[in-house]
């Protein structure tokens, strides 16, 4: 039997435009940063390869750092429950992005590239849970969707912007080069946090909880969102990084086209990728507000395993990866949007951190495993790596299809 909701009372007048200041600034603040850090991604494969690394590698480093930003969003989540003003750990999150994707144009090896990326994800760990507090608290339960849609359709479209970047500017700047540049809309991001970024007034702050804990906040989460969570973690084993699609695509090309040519090809994939992606999310936050928000997800979960099927398709051709990288852009504009606003309207008010903060976590716990696994596989069986993608994709989809649905259409 189904069972309803209800979401939490929200903070936020009643009169509150959702597209304010601080929606705005957060919004300018992920498509900075992502531009940024999407730069260096774009080119980051072919580097690694550059300097020695392979497959495994990449995996390890992905992994590695994810499973870091995870526990950091953990501890972030708890954290800005026993604060009052959660602003500047937002603004340290994305000075520390900027530093550790900067830090790759004088890395020599790749333990040098997979330091810099573990503290490029603690500046991301640290600021996320606290982002989503903040977009939750300057809007209103009925705009959840749009708020949460808005804010992921322009982080990804500074994934879209960030590789059409490297694309033009890879001859003449080289890799180094690349890297360097992402500085510039780093320190941008932390200055449209600093400067737009408004937190409530003290009345409609929610007290802070200066004992919070982990176990503690945990067991005083919802139980709804639990089994929610529970889904969305085992979805998210499945959830390997992108970076490994576009190695996938560079290596199923470079004997027929050379390696300049597949570098650029995939980049050039990966840009209509984060297209795709901007749509989707916008698309997906508009529709979270009209229909069930768990019940949406479900069906972006499931869609996961349509690009992990298409990979084993024989062949390199263009129409193949167009397929993979495509729909991965429709299933991942679902995910991160309709996760936060389904999120936002289980979770009780002074609850918020520390329950983004245990999602954020169990997605990068997610990210860890399937980065590393995935990329294992793969070397050992392509059939087999695929294989528990869609296992994992379609069990999540079905554990949160069949849970407690919300009142917050």
């Amino acid at each position: 039997m189904t069972h309803n909701v209800t979401a939490p009372a929200n903070p936020a007048p009643r009169h509150v435009r959702w597209l304010n200041a601080t929606v705005l600034g957060i919004g300018l603040a992920s498509l900075l940063s992502d531009m940024g850090h999407e730069m260096a991604t774009a080119v980051m494969p072919a580097f690694v390869a550059s300097i020695g690394g392979g497959v495994a590698t990449l995996g390890l480093i992905e992994g590695l750092a994810d499973g870091v930003a995870s526990f950091t969003k953990l501890a972030s989540g708890v954290l800005s429950d026993r604060v009052s003003s959660r602003k500047p750990i937002a603004l340290v999150g994305y000075a520390l992005t900027s530093v550790g994707v900067g830090s790759f144009a004088i890395a020599t090896n790749a333990w040098q590239v997979l330091a810099g990326r573990v503290i490029a994800w603690f500046g991301r760990g640290l600021r996320s849970p606290v982002r989503k507090v903040l977009l939750a608290e300057a809007t209103t339960a009925e705009t959840y969707g749009r708020a949460f849609g808005l804010e992921r359709a322009m982080d990804s479209a500074g994934a879209v912007a960030g590789p059409a970047i490297a694309v033009a500017l890879l001859v003449p700047l080289g890799p180094r080069g690349l890297f360097a540049l992402t500085v510039v809309p780093g320190v941008l991001a932390a200055a449209a946090i600093g400067m737009l970024v408004r937190e409530p007034p003290p009345p409609a702050i929610p007290m802070p909880r200066p004992h919070a804990s982990v176990l503690r906040g945990f067991a005083d989460l919802p139980r709804p969102f639990r089994r929610f969570v529970l889904g969305a973690g085992i979805a998210g084993l499945g959830d390997f990084s992108k970076t490994l699609l576009i190695l996938f695509a560079t290596r199923a090309w470079v004997s027929r086209y050379g390696t300049v040519a597949a570098v650029s090809m995939a980049m050039g994939l990966y840009v209509a990728y984060n297209v795709v992606y901007t749509a989707s999310a916008y698309a997906s936050g508009w529709l979270a507000d009209r229909m069930s928000k768990p019940r949406m997800l479900a069906f972006g979960y499931a869609l996961a395993a349509v690009p992990a099927l298409a990979l084993l398709v024989p062949g390199a051709s263009m129409a193949k990866f167009a397929v993979v990288f495509g729909i991965s852009g429709v299933y991942m504009g679902i995910w991160e949007t309709v996760q936060s606003s389904t999120a936002a309207a289980y979770l009780p008010r002074e609850l918020r951190g520390t329950g983004f903060g245990l999602l954020d976590a169990v997605n990068g716990v997610g990210d860890v495993v399937s980065s590393v696994v995935v990329g294992a596989l793969w070397v050992a069986s392509p059939a087999l790596a695929m294989a528990y993608v869609v296992a994992m994709s379609l069990t999540g989809s079905l554990i949160v299809a069949v849970g407690p649905q919300t009142n917050a259409a």
